[in-house]
């Protein structure tokens, strides 16, 4: 049995203490919460890479559960813990079956459990999908607004895959207000290239939209070039279709070869994170035996610690953090709290009598 309660609606064990309570957050209201705040969301997830970098955060290493008769898919664990004012614990439970696309579903889906700071008990569930993929754009935004604040801006953009995360990115740029003179496209499947597409006109780009046939055509056009694909290894191989030195925004992380990020300079968001799975930039480690090809972090160049050169490509190769999953879930929590939409489950606790 569901209710809808405010968050302040709570029953009390008989020495006062409050019954903890469980919600679960759909889709919708996720959506409904996020929609049309890109600046918002963009500003929470900057100052979460601060606490991050401030240590006030804890992110172990994502758990890959991987599966012998299904290779190309997988599921990952992202445990975080997050303090400053957010001060929640979670897991985010996400999982990437590439197949599912040929079936007509997206290739990922996930939800995120939110831990109550200071008992630990769960207090919701939120359908995660959408939280990730909005973590992700807005990580996406920033990077290429704080990579990009020493060097001339990019006015001509390409996106290398044309699927959700591409379209979130691209909401993303347009919402804290990036304009292009063309974004160019380029994508293994027509069907994807299309409706990517038909999202730019309905999302009312006045950019000229370049369809590429060519991965090298679209890359020399771009000044900021997004990857994001479902690529397990790396098939980018020439630094020379770089020499124009972009902006490259490497969300997928596995794209470019280790001859393309020795001829660049290196940010990512967490070091210990990123340089693990067989990403591009830990098949540059195991190459070279050290991590001296990395530049800094993300946080490095907000502080000032680190700056892009301008004489290289300059790429971002972002893990993802569970702390950015779980800022924004708990933003979602809150709106749905505050606007008393919070869909409670009855007796979700049920022993809550340690001597019964």
């Amino acid at each position: 049995m569901t209710q809808l309660l405010s968050s302040a609606t709570q029953r009390t064990l008989p020495h006062g203490v409050a019954v903890p309570t469980f919600a679960v957050i759909t889709g919708t209201q996720v959506q409904q919460a996020l929609s049309g705040r890109e600046k918002q969301i963009v500003d929470l997830v900057e100052a979460t890479y601060r606490l991050h970098g401030a240590g006030d955060s804890v992110n172990p290493p994502s758990y890959f559960l991987r599966f012998p008769d299904r290779p190309t898919a997988r599921i990952i664990a992202l445990p975080a813990s997050i303090g400053g004012s957010v001060q929640v614990d979670g897991l985010k439970w996400v999982s990437s079956f590439p197949e599912n696309v040929s079936a007509g579903l997206p290739r990922a889906s996930a939800v995120l459990i939110l831990n109550d700071h200071d008992t630990g008990y769960p207090f919701a569930c939120l359908e995660s999908s959408i939280i990730s993929a909005t973590r992700t754009a807005a990580s996406a935004a920033l990077a290429a607004d704080w990579l990009s604040r020493n060097r001339p801006r990019p006015t001509r953009i390409g996106f290398f895959g044309t699927g959700l995360i591409a379209r979130y990115i691209h909401t993303f740029l347009a919402g804290t207000d990036w304009m292009f003179d063309t974004i160019g496209v380029h994508d293994l499947s027509v069907e994807s290239t299309t409706g990517f597409c038909g999202y730019l006109r309905e999302a009312g780009t006045t950019a000229e939209v370049v369809v590429h046939d060519s991965a090298e055509d679209l890359i020399r056009s771009s000044d900021l070039v997004v990857f994001a694909t479902i690529a397990g290894e790396p098939h980018v191989t020439s630094p020379a279709w770089f020499d124009h030195n972009p902006l490259v925004l490497h969300i997928s992380l596995r794209d470019l070869s280790p001859e393309v990020l020795l001829a660049s300079a290196n940010f990512v968001d967490d070091v210990d994170h990123c340089l693990k799975a067989d990403t591009s930039p830990h098949l540059v480690e195991q190459r070279t035996g050290n991590r001296d090809f990395l530049n800094g972090t993300l946080n490095d160049v907000m502080l000032g610690r680190a700056a892009p050169p301008h004489d290289r490509p300059v790429i971002f190769s972002p893990f993802g953090l569970g702390v950015l999953d779980l800022a924004v879930g708990k933003f979602v929590y809150d709106e749905a709290a505050g606007a008393g939409n919070l869909r409670l489950i009855d007796d979700f606790f049920h022993d809550l009598r340690r001597y019964g």
